[in-house]
C-alpha cells in the first residue's frame, strides 16, 4: 500500500515538472518570435517608397528658369489604386514628383492636395494591383510600445528602425499648426518624412513626420502624425481636394497665474485675447483683444491647443457658443464660423 502511496506521488512531481518545462519553453518561443522584428518590416516595406521632386526656379539675374532637384523623402501606398500618403514638406512646390517602388521602379506621382496645417499631403501614380500596408488603430498604443519606422534616409535606400512609443499627444512641439504627435526613440533622419510607424503586426500607425535635433540628425526623438488623425485628413484631400475647417479668427495666450496677475484679470483659467483678424467671425460677434475666453460649446477652454484643433474640427457655417469675460463682466454670444484661409503653400 505504501509503495503505491509514494508511485502517486511521484507520477504528481513528474506530472507538475513537465508542465512547468513545457511553461517555460512556451514562453521561450514566444519572447524569441517577439525580439524579430522581420515578419512585421517584410509585410510593410513593400507599401513604403522613396520620393524625389524638383521645382522650376528662376535664378536672381536672368529670366532663364533651371530644374534643380528640391528635396527627398518617403512615402506609404494606402490604396491599391495608388493613392499615397505623404509629408507636405516632402512635396512643397514641386513641379516634378518621381515615385520609386521597392522593386526600383520609377512612375510620376501627381499631387492630388496637401494640408500645410498638418504637414501632409497625398500623392498618386497611375498603377494598379499596388502593395499596401494594414492600417491599425493609433488610438490603441499605449506608452513603451514596440514600433518600427521604414523610410529612405538621407536617400540611401529603404531603411528600417526599431524603437518604442515614447509618448502621445505632442502637440506643443511647435512644427504645425495642428499637432497631435506620436513620440518615439526609432531613428528618424532626413529623407524618412511621409515614410511608416508601423506596429509589431506589420500595420500601419503613424506617418514619420520630423525630429527634434539641434544637429539635423537623430537624437532619439522624433514624431509621428498618429494614422487615424491621418487618414481623415487623406480622405477630405481625395474628396475635396484640401481640408476645410472652421475658422473663428483670433490669437490667444493661454492664462497662467503670472498673466492673470500681470493683466489684472479677472479669469485666473482661459485664453487671453491678444489679436482679433479683421472682417473674421470673432470680430463681427464683437469679441476684442483683452477678452478672456472661458467655454465653446460646453468644454472649457484651458489650453489654446486643444481649442484652436476643436475650433479647426468644424465646418464653416457652424454656429459655436462662446462664454467670455470682458473686465469684471462675463458674456454669452453665438458665432457663426467661416472657411479658415488656406495657409502658405
Amino acid at each position: 500500500m505504501k509503495r503505491q502511496h509514494y508511485s502517486h506521488w511521484v507520477i504528481y512531481i513528474l506530472a507538475g515538472i513537465c508542465f512547468g518545462l513545457a511553461t517555460l519553453l512556451w514562453q521561450l518561443k514566444h519572447t524569441t518570435e517577439v525580439d524579430s522584428y522581420a515578419d512585421a518590416a517584410s509585410q510593410a516595406s513593400p507599401a513604403v517608397v522613396n520620393i524625389y521632386t524638383s521645382r522650376t526656379r528662376s535664378t536672381p539675374l536672368s529670366n532663364q528658369q533651371r530644374k534643380t532637384i528640391s528635396s527627398l523623402g518617403s512615402g506609404v501606398i494606402i490604396s491599391s489604386n495608388g493613392y499615397i500618403l505623404t509629408n507636405h514638406h516632402v512635396v512643397q512646390g514641386a513641379t516634378d514628383i518621381i515615385v520609386a517602388l521597392p522593386s526600383k521602379r520609377q512612375l510620376l506621382g501627381k499631387l492630388v492636395g496637401s494640408d500645410p496645417a498638418t504637414d501632409l499631403a497625398v500623392i498618386r501614380i497611375d498603377n494598379s494591383d499596388l502593395p499596401t500596408i494594414p492600417l491599425g488603430n493609433s488610438d490603441k498604443l499605449r506608452i513603451g510600445d514596440k514600433i518600427l519606422a521604414i523610410g529612405n534616409p538621407f536617400g540611401i535606400g529603404q531603411t528600417v528602425t526599431a524603437g518604442i512609443i515614447s509618448a502621445k499627444g505632442r502637440n506643443t512641439v511647435g512644427l504645425n499648426t495642428y499637432e497631435n504627435f506620436l513620440q518615439t526613440d526609432a531613428a528618424i533622419n532626413p529623407g524618412n518624412s511621409g515614410g511608416a510607424l508601423i506596429n509589431m503586426k506589420g500595420q500601419l500607425v503613424g506617418i514619420s513626420s520630423a525630429i527634434y535635433s539641434s544637429s539635423g540628425g537623430s537624437q532619439g526623438i522624433g514624431f509621428a502624425t498618429p494614422i487615424n488623425d491621418a487618414v481623415k485628413i487623406m480622405n477630405e484631400i481625395i474628396s475635396s481636394g484640401k481640408v476645410i475647417r472652421g475658422y473663428l479668427g483670433i490669437e490667444v495666450e493661454q492664462i497662467n497665474s503670472a498673466l492673470a496677475s500681470t493683466f489684472h484679470l479677472a479669469a485666473k483659467k482661459g485664453l487671453l485675447i491678444t489679436k482679433v483678424a479683421p472682417h473674421s467671425p470673432a470680430k463681427k460677434a464683437g469679441l476684442e483683444v483683452g477678452d478672456v475666453i472661458i467655454n465653446i460649446n460646453g468644454n472649457e477652454t484651458i489650453e489654446a491647443k486643444t481649442t484652436q484643433s476643436y475650433v479647426g474640427s468644424l465646418k464653416p457655417k457652424d454656429e459655436i457658443t462662446v462664454i467670455g469675460i470682458r473686465g469684471t463682466q462675463s458674456y454669452q454670444t453665438k458665432i457663426k464660423l467661416e472657411e479658415q484661409p488656406t495657409l502658405g503653400t
